[in-house]
């Protein structure tokens, strides 16, 4: 097939879909728990461009708030991720079961629009698709914008690359890895608190003797990391790790990762050492930290994020 018929796009003019609300499934967030979905209805409101009305839990046991009182920006990218998702699936067809992958994920946040109260937080995720490629009436790779708003004021921005592909030549491209991995960790994790975290089930490295370098502790019985059955470690996770690095690399206190910047080279395979390198960079505000934080495997790069934001007292 030529470059030409891959980028036809099939889809029509929508301005008359541009006021029907549409409910949302957890199939189309790739969800299986209701408490970890948090797109609750879609609008298109052009070809290319999607309102998503989601919400931030304010008791997510995963997703606790950070510094006591503010939105975890992990939350906010998981919830724009999401909101891509559907969407690919929702708005151009994207069959439910292809894979959504992503090579890199952007995102800036205002701390000062993410404010904790006594219940959710309503936002609205806009949603622009641009650079898709189609094949066969679907699209199968493009960028992805996003806006999120809260009361009116913008709370955060991202930007992100994705691409889908069908179960059949994604089990081709994964050649004998298994469908379902398991992992159970033996080694113990690192401090709770030097991690970030309040509870110990979620932290997800582990010491290996070495300052500023940890090994990815991977666990498949977390409910939130892994809602299905996965062959390859999710970049939810990853990026997890990234916090938690970082956090680890600060010191006392930890850092709150208003901004990061990721890209992902090659998937994190289950059965193989991960580890996880965080270098603090000089900050160019007084109020501001930056973290490098790298995974490696097998002698490779597996992903790459540069996370700033201010530093939690300790």
């Amino acid at each position: 097939m030529t470059d030409a018929a891959v980028l036809i796009d099939p889809v029509p003019a929508v301005e008359s879909e541009a006021e029907v609300v549409h409910p949302v499934g957890l199939d189309m967030v790739h969800r299986s728990r209701p408490e970890d979905a948090f797109p609750r209805h879609w609008v298109r409101l052009a070809r290319d461009r999607f309102s998503v009305a989601a919400v931030l839990p304010h008791d997510h046991p995963f997703f606790a708030p950070v510094s006591g009182d503010r939105h975890d920006p992990l939350l906010v990218a998981e919830a724009m991720r999401q909101a891509a998702m559907l969407s690919f699936h929702a708005g151009y067809g994207v069959p439910v079961g292809y894979h959504f992958l992503m090579a890199d994920l952007d995102y800036a946040c205002d701390l000062d629009h993410l404010g904790v109260g006594g219940a959710p937080a309503e936002i609205d995720v806009e949603v622009f698709c641009s650079d898709l490629k189609w094949r066969g009436g679907l699209p199968v790779q493009g960028r992805v914008g996003w806006a999120v708003h809260r009361d009116g004021e913008l709370a955060a921005t991202g930007t992100g690359a994705t691409r889908f592909t069908n179960p059949k030549v994604y089990r081709r491209m994964r050649g004998d890895t298994p469908a379902e991995g398991i992992s159970i960790p033996r080694a113990t994790p690192v401090s709770t608190i030097g991690a970030g975290r309040t509870r110990a089930e979620d932290v997800v490295l582990s010491e290996v003797g070495r300052d500023g370098v940890w090994e990815l502790r991977v666990d498949t019985r977390h409910p939130t990391l892994f809602q299905r059955p996965n062959d390859h470690v999710p970049g939810m996770l990853l990026l997890e790790a990234a916090r938690q690095a970082a956090c680890l690399a600060v010191g006392p206190g930890g850092i709150v990762p208003a901004e990061a910047r990721s890209r992902f080279h090659r998937y994190a395979e289950f059965d193989s050492p991960c580890s996880i390198g965080a270098v603090v960079r000089p900050g160019a505000a007084e109020d501001t930290v930056t973290v490098q934080v790298t995974g490696h495997q097998d002698g490779e790069l597996v992903f790459s994020t540069v996370l700033s934001g201010p530093r939690v007292d300790g």
